[in-house]
């Protein structure tokens, strides 16, 4: 499907040189002298970076139809990640460069999974905003430092995820931590 720049939003997914992109943002610019154009910000689906690319105004382009599915992590494999639809229970594997902060994912654990909705081929896996895991082991706070301070340390996860954790909280502590940063939101009581 075709559309004009003044049809571009946040989130869509476009053909550009073959490759598949997100529009992470975008800014209608019209100036003063030459004619307008839509300046965007673009995520590169398979590899994951991000470029800024300048369309003319009323420029044709190509949007894919990408559909967000439901599916129960299960296990991991040498072939990738294995997933089972949350309504079809139909299997799929995925590979592992496909699954950003993988080591945060835990078995039984409900992901989205973007899929182009033509070629049915899975594009990336999305975690929940938040997840809560099991503090595996951290070292001791210091003492005094334990209370009120900004001090961080180290915590290894139930997944085996490495991440930084103040310093009050013990082994066997879970802890809610943000997927799209890495960083510590809470402490979960139990």
């Amino acid at each position: 499907m075709a559309i004009t720049t003044a049809d571009i939003k946040n989130g869509m997914t476009i053909e550009l040189n073959g490759q598949l992109f997100q529009i992470v943002s975008f800014q209608h610019v019209k100036p003063g002298k030459g004619p307008a154009f839509v300046r965007t910000k673009i995520k590169n689906i398979k590899t994951g970076r991000t470029i800024e690319n300048t369309f003319s105004a009323g420029v044709r382009i190509d949007v894919v139809r990408v559909e967000r599915r439901p599916y129960q992590y299960l296990y991991q494999d040498e072939a990738g990640f294995n997933f089972m639809h949350a309504e079809t229970f139909e299997q799929i594997t995925i590979g592992v460069d496909m699954v950003e902060n993988a080591d945060l994912m835990k078995e039984g654990q409900i992901v989205e999974v973007n899929v182009h909705a033509e070629t049915e081929t899975p594009l990336t896996v999305e975690l929940p905003a938040f997840v809560e895991l099991l503090v595996v082991s951290t070292p001791e706070g210091d003492k005094g430092n334990t209370a009120s301070s900004n001090a961080l340390k180290p915590a290894t996860l139930e997944t085996g995820a490495e991440v930084m954790v103040p310093m009050f909280i013990n082994d066997n502590d879970i802890v809610k931590i943000d997927t799209r940063d890495r960083s510590y939101n809470e402490r979960v009581k139990k």
